[in-house]
């Protein structure tokens, strides 16, 4: 439930708070007032596209906040669902505080909930789980096809039906469109093949091996320096073992060493460390002269060796170069390579699986598109039903109210009932709602028979039997007055009280019968200020109720608040009695 309003510097609005309460909200005011200026910051916070010009001239920023009261908790929860997804939880008083601010300029607009920034299409998202507004516009949405069906499916409460057919049917729109490019997909998939052969042959044989071209950097940088590093081990083995003609060699030297320590170990035990150490190196020492030797025999200059070595690496940079930059790259792609290969060689039976899911689906669809189908007539004849008895309090007692079917062959369309029907993701139902005004003459489309005030009452039949489905706490009815003359003012105001006792309802009306039995009346009026015009918006008090609603009739005379004065107390009477018999 919408608790308050905040606008500021929104159209012709410079400043206002509005506390809202339960049950029937009434706004009125003189035409031209700004009143819609109301309903339409409250649309704001539903996400609705709005421009800079929606900024009042003079203001750099426009700002509208709604404090809205938690709804109890539904089975299938839309609104603490959207809130989870964000990571948004209500306030500790169990309030939820959207806010949405116009800059100019910049035609930026910045959304949040809870304080907590977040996009556009996610404010809109939790503010239409909150708010239903039922605009001027829908007399003319009701004239099209495809809204009649939307609205027979809120009424039949197949929308959740509606959406699982919706999903089944991209599925297989997709498996069909995938089928219909087969035959392109052929010859591209033939060169893709092709190609893809070429590459894992190149790339197989050369088998490249992981961590090859660093072993073989270094055998070809042994190879380009074998007579340098054969020097280099003869000369370590000579200074160890050989010695030249100006030393000699280091093992002897060692050798020697270690003997005399032997002997000083012998007579003191102090120098035994020393013996081992001394021998432990002449060991070490030997060992590698002979390590030398080996190494040094081993060497050779091998020119052939060297030239394939470089032509190896020449073919694995070509390889890195064309299939990704290392060795792992290579393979990775080889492995890819062959995946895809796989994949275009069993085309076929990919194709075949196409076919297979094609046709699961287009059994599915029609088995789904046929169970939304009888749900929908069902509710159509308790529709019927329903807005023939709305037509009825309104004065429209022989009219006669239908919802026609209608269906399309075709050859590529899914099985119901023995026919191949066409369809879409709304399913295979054409519906229209048709209209007899008058006893005795045939259903038509509504927009062929009915008169502007025949529509609006249709209209608000068709409101006021939604709304009792309606899971959204706040609905808010912008004019819906429209086209109904006074003779039916208390009856539409009855039917919106009785909504009220579901639902909060906000009301612009120009009508004092519905104005009357307002528990909450809102005044909108504009001014002139300072050479600038402006609306404003107050709660009145009950006093100046009767002396708006007097307004409403036509005078400010005494009999016109007298006239006031009886509107509420029978509007209070039949709400007191109506709430006793509920």
């Amino acid at each position: 439930m919408l608790l308050e309003l905040t606008v500021r510097n929104f159209a012709l609005l410079e400043q206002a708070t509005l506390r809202w309460a339960p049950g029937l909200n009434v706004l009125t005011g003189e035409t031209g007032a700004g009143k819609s200026i109301l309903i339409d910051a409250i649309g704001a916070l539903l996400g609705s596209r709005l421009g800079p010009d929606w900024i009042r001239g003079g203001a750099e920023r426009a700002y509208i906040e709604g404090v809205f009261a938690m709804p109890a908790a539904a089975p299938d929860d839309a609104l603490r669902a959207a809130l989870a997804a964000l990571d948004i939880p209500p306030e500790e008083d169990g309030t939820l505080i959207l806010s949405r601010e116009l800059v100019r300029g910049s035609g930026r607009s910045l959304c949040r909930v809870n304080g907590r920034a977040v996009l556009l299409g996610a404010l809109g998202e939790i503010g239409r789980c909150l708010v239903d507004i039922h605009g001027q516009s829908e007399h003319l949405s009701l004239l099209r096809v495809r809204e009649q069906l939307a609205l027979l499916d809120r009424y039949a409460g197949t929308t959740e039906l509606r959406a699982e057919l919706a999903t089944r049917v991209a599925e297989l729109d997709a498996v069909r469109a995938a089928l219909r490019r087969r035959d392109e997909d052929q010859r591209r998939l033939a060169r893709e093949a092709s190609l893809l052969r070429h590459e894992i042959a190149e790339i197989e044989a050369a088998a490249p091996q992981p961590g090859e071209v660093e072993d073989l950097l270094a055998q070809r940088h042994r190879l380009r320096n074998a007579e340098r590093l054969r020097t280099l081990a003869l000369g370590a083995y000579a200074a160890l073992q050989g010695g030249d003609g100006d030393s000699g060699a280091a093992l002897d030297a060692l050798g020697a060493a270690a003997t005399a320590v032997a002997e000083l170990a012998a007579l003191d035990r102090r120098v035994s460390a020393l013996r081992e150490a001394l021998d432990a190196a002449l060991a070490s020492a030997e060992e590698c002269a002979r390590d030398l030797r080996r190494y040094a025999e081993a060497i050779e200059s091998d020119p052939a060796a060297l030239q394939a070595i470089e032509e190896r690496l020449h073919t694995l940079r070509e390889l890195h170069r064309k299939y990704g930059g290392s060795t792992e790259a290579v393979l990775a792609y080889l492995a890819e390579a062959r995946a895809k290969l796989d994949q275009l060689e069993h085309h076929e039976e990919h194709v075949a699986e196409l076919e297979a899911r094609e046709a699961a689906l287009v059994e599915e669809v029609g088995a789904r598109a046929a169970a939304l189908s009888e749900r929908r007539q069902a509710a159509a004849r308790a529709l019927a039903v329903a807005v023939e008895r709305e037509l009825a309090d309104l004065r429209m007692a022989g009219a006669r109210f239908r919802v026609q079917f209608s269906h399309a062959e075709s050859e590529r369309g899914v099985p119901v009932g023995g026919r191949r029907l066409a369809y879409d993701q709304s399913g295979v139902d054409r519906v229209e709602f048709l209209l007899a005004a008058n006893a005795g003459e045939e259903p038509k489309p509504l927009a062929r028979v009915a008169s502007g005030g025949e529509l609006a009452r249709i209209l608000l039949a068709l409101k006021t039997i939604l709304a009792e489905v309606d899971v959204r706490p706040t609905l808010i009815f912008d004019e819906v007055d429209v086209g109904v003359g006074g003779r039916l003012g208390h009856v539409l105001a009855q039917k919106l009280a009785t909504l009220a006792r579901r639902h909060q309802i906000l009301c612009v009306t120009h009508l004092p019968q519905l104005a009357a039995f307002g528990d909450h009346h809102v005044l909108v009026s504009k001014h002139e200020r300072a050479g600038r015009t402006e609306t404003m918006a107050r709660v009145l008090s009950a006093a100046e109720r009767v002396e708006e609603i007097a307004a409403m009739l036509g005078g400010t005379s005494e009999t016109a608040r007298r006239n006031a004065s009886e509107l509420l107390a029978r509007a209070a009477a039949w709400k007191r009695q109506a709430a006793g018999a509920a």
